[in-house]
């Protein structure tokens, strides 16, 4: 398993060694907003909005004590829109009230907020505070899988909890990053561009006989 690691690791860091959050954003308070608005859509999306929300609600307490119907028509293309309205002003609320106006800096604090939970929680630790962690999203999961790095039925948290063990510390923020990238550009959910990945030998998807056989 260490040789499969350093295999998926000098293989990311050779297809995407400037891999970044590509969610625009000028402080802590924008970057909170905009991960929980990127659940289920691109951050292409994300972009196209925040600049209009951020200038109607430059800071927490603006956004605490806005109007639910003025976010929802600001943020009206992204799918979800309804509940994410109420998951950004609800998690500005509990900045406002609990956190001094402040995003919180701990993982107990940020998933008390409403709209944030792991995945969000692990995103805001590692931008805005540079905090080692490994957020696991749809691409995230989806590459552990397809590598080996996890099992296929594994769950959400059982992907990270792998991730974190084989993983070197240092190495989570900039490899969450890549692992995004590498789903996002050419390991694709649907239609994966194959030809052009340097993870052929070791790939799940491309190997399917080996399911059941790749060592843990």
């Amino acid at each position: 398993m260490k040789e499969r690691v350093q295999k998926v690791l000098d293989g990311l860091d050779s297809l995407f060694p400037d891999a970044h959050c590509e969610l625009e954003h000028r402080s802590n308070y924008e970057m909170a907003v905009a991960v929980v608005l990127s659940a289920q859509t691109t951050d292409a999306s994300v972009n196209r909005v925040t600049p209009a929300l951020f200038e109607r609600y430059p800071d927490i307490p603006s956004l605490a004590a806005a109007d639910l119907k003025d976010i929802e028509q600001l943020i009206a293309s992204l799918g979800l829109y309804r509940n994410k309205a109420k998951a950004i002003r609800g998690m500005a609320q509990g900045m406002h009230e609990h956190f001094h106006d402040t995003v919180p800096d701990t993982m107990e604090d940020l998933v008390s907020l409403p709209g944030v939970g792991r995945k969000c929680a692990n995103v805001i630790l590692a931008e805005c505070y540079g905090i080692p962690a490994l957020a696991v999203d749809t691409h995230v999961e989806r590459i552990s899988k397809r590598l080996g790095l996890a099992y296929k039925n594994d769950t959400v948290l059982k992907v990270e909890e792998k991730l974190r063990k084989k993983i070197p510390q240092e190495r989570w923020i900039i490899t969450h990053h890549q692992m995004i990238f590498f789903g996002r550009y050419l390991c694709h959910a649907r239609n994966p561009e194959c030809l052009k990945c340097p993870f052929q030998e070791i790939c799940r998807e491309k190997n399917r006989p080996a399911l059941n056989k790749t060592e843990e």
